[in-house]
């Protein structure tokens, strides 16, 4: 048991790293569909029937492209902070129900990694700490710009934190357990968290912006400036860890999301796992949706928005939920 239970968790865990590294790739293609067809444009269109091969393209450019580490730079931090950003995001995976248990030739297979006790504290950790990725690429950089996108990723690191803990809290006390299967067999019995936290949602739902750095919040990197934030130094693959990290967290988070306030995938029924994935699907668009229609904010205002406002707001929240379970 000991020997299959070994074999069926490497076995998982090299599927999530080849399924969602791909999946990386293939995101890129859907945001830049997606964002040419919001604003009147085509898209990738060259390579490939309709661009379809333009994912295998970019992947070319990036294992081929020159590793190049400039003069003057901290080298052995330069070097670490994108496998950082890339590693966590992975190591976030582990405890999180893609989908429910199915049967194999008899074998019951439970597409987790690890069911720990303190799955949702352990997943919403490892992927903060993914924001030491561009906070010490931007600092071993020799370049002032990419040490001020570092010291905005400190800021915003601070800042969205704090509400994404206080928004989960009142759900883990409702449930009274971290895991997510927990979160998952809570709603079976009792119905969609979303009704009874809609603030927890629509607050937990806004900090994930700002932990994959994604429109509004896309304040890291800002690549829409001249320069590439904490990237601008980067080149080839190590430049390429940090976009695989960003998008695995966009998928990562777009599943857990839902399977804390929407249901997961409910009684593990065939159609609850495509329900999942649904769920997933439409959070995953709706990332690349804001971003082809919100501007982003300034740092300030981001911090102005979490401190004043939503970390309040979730406090509240929390209050009112202790209250309601004493009485």
């Amino acid at each position: 048991m000991d020997n299959a239970y070994l074999i069926e968790t490497v076995i998982k865990v090299v599927v999530i790293l080849l399924v969602f590294s791909a999946l990386a790739g293939i995101g890129t293609y859907f945001e830049r569909k997606i964002l040419a067809f919001m604003q009147r444009r085509l898209g990738p269109m060259n390579v490939g029937p309709f661009g379809l091969l333009q994912v295998g393209a970019d992947g070319i450019k990036l294992f081929t492209k020159e590793d190049i580490i400039p003069s003057g730079v901290v080298a052995p931090i330069f070097k670490i902070a994108p496998v950082i950003t890339a590693a966590t995001a992975f190591m976030a995976a582990a405890a999180i129900p893609f989908l429910p248990s199915f049967t194999v030739f008899g074998y019951e297979v439970h597409p987790i990694v690890a069911d720990i006790d303190i799955g949702i504290l352990y997943v919403l950790g490892v992927m903060a700490i993914g924001l030491f990725g561009p906070l010490l690429g931007g600092m071993a950089s020799a370049n002032k710009f990419a040490l001020l996108s570092a010291a905005r990723a400190a800021a915003v690191f601070i800042s969205y934190e704090v509400v994404t803990g206080l928004a989960a809290l009142a759900p883990i006390m409702l449930v009274g357990s971290l895991s997510l299967i927990d979160f998952n067999n809570y709603q079976i019995e009792n119905g969609w968290l979303v009704w009874s936290q809609p603030l927890a949602f629509i607050l937990f739902w806004i900090a994930a912006f700002a932990e994959t750095g994604r429109t509004p919040f896309h304040l890291i990197a800002n690549d829409h400036e001249i320069i590439d934030g904490f990237g601008t130094e980067y080149s080839g693959m190590r430049w390429g860890l940090f976009f695989i990290g960003e998008y695995a967290n966009m998928f990562f988070i777009s599943f857990v999301i839902p399977i804390i306030f929407l249901g997961g995938f409910g009684d593990g029924s065939v159609l609850g796992a495509f329900a999942l994935l649904g769920k997933m699907a439409f959070f995953f668009f709706f990332f690349l949706w804001t971003r082809a229609a919100w501007p982003d904010v300034r740092p300030d205002q981001l911090m102005w928005l979490c401190w004043k406002v939503l970390m309040p707001l979730a406090v509240i929240n929390v209050v009112i939920t202790g209250f309601v379970m004493m009485f």
